[in-house]
């Protein structure tokens, strides 16, 4: 991390200094906001972690609950979400706390013994090798600490303002504040005390029986399984092997569990089979007791046995999948006509199982997308068009992910006897860990995602898909350092330059993409507003495809030596080679990635995701591209 270029610091340097909306921040709810979000949960923190980086921008947290989360539901995090960890700066403090999936048991009956099982399949968690990071477990609570830890510590200085409920609200075109909020005080002081409040955006992440879905008239469609899962975090005993191991079992009635292990060695969860609902059993299933999902789980298991100690929490739940038509409150006739105020993230637009533990991954991208988004709008780096793309974009995420559980779901639900090929879930499981593990997301074209014209340039960055990382040496100081890992949640864009063959110095495709960057009307970095650092809002990084020890930092050009701070000092730490350390840690990042050696320009959005790879020669499609991103630029 980067500190001391706006003089020494001698504390805690991740606490950035109050700015803005941070400082005099009022601890009462005001009348009249830039961004009011609606809901305290994943979507809800992440949209205010992201929101807290612009101190121009007066954002507020609501939540219902006169407090923190103390117990959540949800806790599977997928590899993509502690890759948007690292982003916000706290994922060594999850990864270090948090249970790690490495393998995955499936357990299926002993074809000798049908009515004990046995373990068929360990497959490795992550065996094609996609993320650097880790899958893990942790309880959603926590998750939401470590938002609300860098929430505090960014510039705005933003904190979640409990105890406040939402009613309704309308939307009044054409007022500066045109998002007219109704809320009624839920603890505290303002118990049962009713204001009206106005924003100029709301974002609702209030869960599955959202209210602001319902005030903007959003319909949620789908249909429930009509199958039932009771599941419970218990601390127990038993002799079953595989207790500390994340387990598919299935048993030879039909009856199957899913295992998760948690976090801190002991406490496990499962997801224990009730079976199908009909008229005739509904209520007695939906009133199951947990002594009943116990001996259910006990029946399952077998030859094994479970003696539960203490139950944390357990529920008995049915599978919906159901889709919301729009995530924001535009109609698709009045879409270009208009651009939305209300957003929805989350449960509120998109409800399935927890079988493949992807809710809460899906709702924080969901509010990451949109955070920078809006943002970016009332800070005039970007056109108010640019929210049209947030529906557009996860709403097809969403039905991507309904597909893929309601599959996942199917098989695993089915008796053993029923399917084709005994080892069809384990199969299954490993040959779709992308999709789960949050990296099959990929954005079509549109103002914010190019063309993939010259995508054999760089096969290894999909134009839509997520910057995968690499490790590449940092020039400076010779560190070896994954260079996707030094792209913090900031809301910049980033731009990638891999060099050419020349070396630094040298007249190059490369140097003269760097003097267009540097000095051309039409470069995004020339449109930094006066009087802001010039990599403000746009980080470019350069990376070179000779060794470190024969690149002379003098060299280099000095668009990737932009000068911060008061006393306009150079940056030194978005110059990189694509080689070994010292050390002999390293890799070459353009054999990796797929990167031509002719050089190659790699456009990345402020939530990781490839805009665009254009050639080093692409001055003019690298302009045209921002003009829609950021608006003409004046020539």
């Amino acid at each position: 991390m980067q500190f001391h270029h706006h003089g020494y610091i001698s504390g805690e340097p991740r606490v950035r200094p109050a700015a803005g909306t941070g400082l005099n921040r009022s601890e009462t709810l005001p009348d009249t906001m830039d961004v009011l979000i609606i809901g305290a949960g994943p979507a809800g923190h992440i949209a205010a972690a992201q929101l807290a980086q612009f101190p121009g921008i007066n954002t507020r947290l609501i939540e219902r609950r006169g407090e923190r989360l103390n117990l959540g539901h949800a806790d599977g995090i997928q590899s993509r979400s502690v890759e948007t960890f690292q982003a916000f700066g706290f994922a060594p403090q999850v990864i270090q706390e948090a249970y790690h999936i490495t393998a995955m048991a499936f357990w299926a009956p002993d074809p000798q013994n049908p009515k004990a099982i046995i373990r068929t399949g360990l497959p490795a968690d992550d065996s094609y090798h996609i993320s650097e990071f880790p899958h893990l477990i942790v309880n959603q609570a926590r998750i939401q600490d470590y938002f609300a830890e860098a929430m505090l510590r960014a510039p705005a200085r933003i904190k979640p303002d409990f105890g406040w409920e939402f009613l309704g609200l309308e939307v009044r075109t054409g007022e500066e504040y045109p998002v007219v909020v109704q809320l009624r005080g839920s603890a505290h002081a303002q118990q049962d005390q009713e204001r009206t409040v106005r924003a100029k955006y709301v974002i609702g992440c209030d869960g599955a029986h959202s209210r602001v879905r319902k005030a903007i008239g959003r319909v949620m469609s789908g249909s429930e399984s009509m199958h039932a899962w009771g599941v419970m975090d218990v601390l127990a005993t038993t002799d079953f092997p595989d207790i500390r191991t994340k387990c598919a079992i299935q048993s030879h009635d039909g009856g199957n569990i899913l295992l998760i292990p948690r976090e801190g060695g002991y406490l496990f969860r499962m997801y224990v089979d009730l079976g199908v609902i009909d008229d005739d059993n509904a209520k007695t299933i939906r009133s199951t007791s947990i002594d009943e999902i116990i001996a259910r789980a006990n029946q399952i298991i077998q030859p094994y046995s479970l003696d539960v100690k203490d139950v944390a929490w357990h529920s008995v739940y049915e599978v919906a999948h159901r889709l919301t038509d729009h995530f924001d409150d535009v109609d698709e006739q009045d879409i270009g006509s208009r651009t939305p105020r209300v957003f929805i993230t989350g449960d509120a637009c998109h409800t399935h199982s927890a079988k493949a533990g992807q809710g809460m991954n899906v709702s924080m991208q969901d509010g990451f997308n949109i955070s920078w988004k809006i943002a970016h709008v009332l800070e005039g780096r970007s056109p108010e068009s640019l929210l049209n793309t947030y529906s557009a974009e996860r709403q097809v995420v969403a039905k991507q992910l309904i597909d893929f559980d309601r599959e996942w779901l199917t098989l695993m639900a089915t008796p053993p006897d029923q399917l084709e090929d005994p080892a069809a879930v384990e199969k299954y499981y490993v040959r779709t860990f992308e999709f789960p593990s949050g990296f099959m997301t990929q954005y079509t074209p549109s103002m914010i995602t190019g063309e993939d014209s010259h995508q054999p340039l760089a096969t290894g960055y999909p134009v839509g898909k997520r910057f995968k990382s690499s490790a590449v040496v940092r020039i400076c100081d010779m560190n070896v350092l994954e260079l996707g890992h030094q792209a913090p949640a900031d809301g910049r864009w980033r731009i990638y330059a891999f060099a050419d063959t020349a070396p630094a110095g040298q007249d190059s495709a490369l140097s003269r993409f760097a003097h267009w960057l540097e000095n051309d009307p039409q470069s995004p970095m020339v449109r930094t507003p006066a009087g802001l650092d010039r990599d403000a809002w746009i980080d470019a990084k350069v990376i070179y495809q000779q060794p470190f020890d024969t690149i002379n930092i003098n060299d280099v050009p000095a668009a990737f030596k932009p000068l911060t701070g008061p006393f306009q000092l150079p940056d030194y730490e978005k110059v990189y080679a694509a080689s070994t350390g010292p050390d002999g840690s390293g890799s070459d990042i353009f054999k990796e990635r797929g990167i031509s050696r002719d050089g190659v320009i790699v456009i990345v959005r402020p939530d990781q995701y490839v805009a665009h790879v254009l050639p080093l020669t692409a001055h003019q499609a690298v302009g045209a591209f921002f003009d829609s991103v950021m608006g003409p630029a004046q020539r």
